[in-house]
């Protein structure tokens, strides 16, 4: 059996990869190694382990690399120990290939330790653009440490072999996150409310904004403008789930929490799992914020996406989504646009640029094919694109 190796290190990844995870784990030819780390294994994250616990995975590793802080110096650090960390993992785990999904900084020491013990690394959702964050350039840099690429449409796909990736090892299966609402047997509002022990009759919108980590000193500013519009829409619930662990993202979960303690038509979530989040956004009346799930995966449900600021730009978008300027004034005509009889017709009609279908599966599939018929060879050769300058 082929020894593949995922890793996940967050709530949203997990959301993303877990179909993969699931396919690999029921396939008898590989042999699934789970590795669990980053915010998965924080309290102030939510301990989101016990997701993959209560999920039924066997965990092969936990790896604890964070320091005490997530601001530039902390992170820095936590690099380093994630390289320290990850190459006893890689000398004890003898794995064939090596999965890993998206952007974040700690991706950058898992594929470098992995690509030095030749190990065959396959990138989910490569080629993609978020020009007003960091992960624009990791992105990439897991690209060309990368042997199979899958990307989630055709555009993305082009992107990766202009980076000099062979055609051949460059897949576009769609992505994985609009799989999850194709195939997911999400809640029904009553399950959902009672499971989050709130009514959710009243219309509510899902809130999740992350740090825009190109634009530096714009944490608190941009989060108090979002703050001060919701404050501005009492005639609707707000549904936050807390940000990620990027350089301000604590900071902009204290300002959340604070908040949301003044103001009795908000509540905040650290982490709800993903068919809850799922749920959560199929019946909101839409989803505000910079999440890439607001771009991905809310166009699939049919609700409308205000995405606040630059965190997202340079991403292909469906008419559903409404960008606007990270001021409150902004942000309020935005969520009030939204919920028009104009609009709302367009999200019902419009179509998601990223895809359906069987991603999961034939992610595997392409997996095994390249283990079990030896095509892999590491001496990978710059593929040239022609084109005029």
């Amino acid at each position: 059996m082929k020894r593949v190796g995922v890793v996940t290190a967050t709530r949203a990844e997990y959301g993303l990869l877990k179909n993969t995870i699931e396919q690999i784990n029921c396939d008898n030819e590989l042999e699934l190694v789970l590795i669990v780390t980053g915010t998965h294994l924080l309290e102030s994250y939510g301990n989101t382990i016990n997701e993959i616990v209560e999920d039924g995975y066997k965990i092969d590793e936990k790896v604890d690399f964070f320091m005490a802080s997530n601001d530039f110096g902390g992170i820095c650090k936590s690099i380093g120990m994630a390289s320290i960390l990850f190459s006893d993992v890689f000398l004890r785990n003898k794995l064939d290939m090596l999965v890993v999904l998206g952007d974040r900084y700690e991706l950058l020491p898992i594929c470098t330790v992995a690509m030095n013990a030749c190990i065959p690394i396959a990138h989910i959702s490569g080629g993609e653009a978020t020009e007003g964050a960091i992960d624009e350039v990791i992105r990439h840099c897991v690209t060309k440490m990368s042997y199979l690429h899958f990307t989630s449409c055709e555009i993305y796909r082009k992107r990766v072999i202009q980076l000099g990736e062979h055609p051949d090892r460059v897949f576009n299966f769609g992505d994985v996150g609009v799989e999850n609402i194709k195939k997911m047997n999400l809640l029904t509002r009553e399950e959902l409310g009672k499971d989050l022990g709130m009514d959710l009759s009243r219309p509510y919108f899902s809130v999740t904004f992350h740090p825009v980590t190109l634009e530096h000193n714009s944490v608190e500013e941009q989060t108090m403008e979002m703050l001060n519009a919701i404050k501005e829409l009492k005639e609707y619930k707000f549904i936050f789930t807390k940000s990620n662990a990027d350089i301000g993202g604590s900071v902009i979960n204290e300002m959340i929490d604070d908040f949301v303690k003044k103001n009795d038509n908000c509540v905040c979530f650290a982490s709800l799992g993903i068919k809850r989040y799922l749920s959560l956004l199929k019946y909101s009346s839409g989803i505000v914020g910079n999440s890439s799930s607001g771009i991905i995966e809310a166009p699939s449900l049919k609700i409308p996406t205000v995405n606040i600021g630059n965190r997202q730009s340079g991403r292909l978008k469906a008419k559903s989504i409404i960008d606007c300027n990270p001021k409150k004034e902004d942000i309020v005509k935005a969520i009030q646009y939204s919920q028009t009889d104009e609009f709302k017709k367009i999200c019902n009609d419009v179509e998601n640029p990223y895809g359906e279908g069987e991603t999961a599966y034939l992610i595997k599939e392409t997996i095994k094919d390249f283990l079990n018929n030896n095509k892999i060879d590491l001496k990978k050769k710059f593929y040239d694109v022609e084109f005029e300058y």
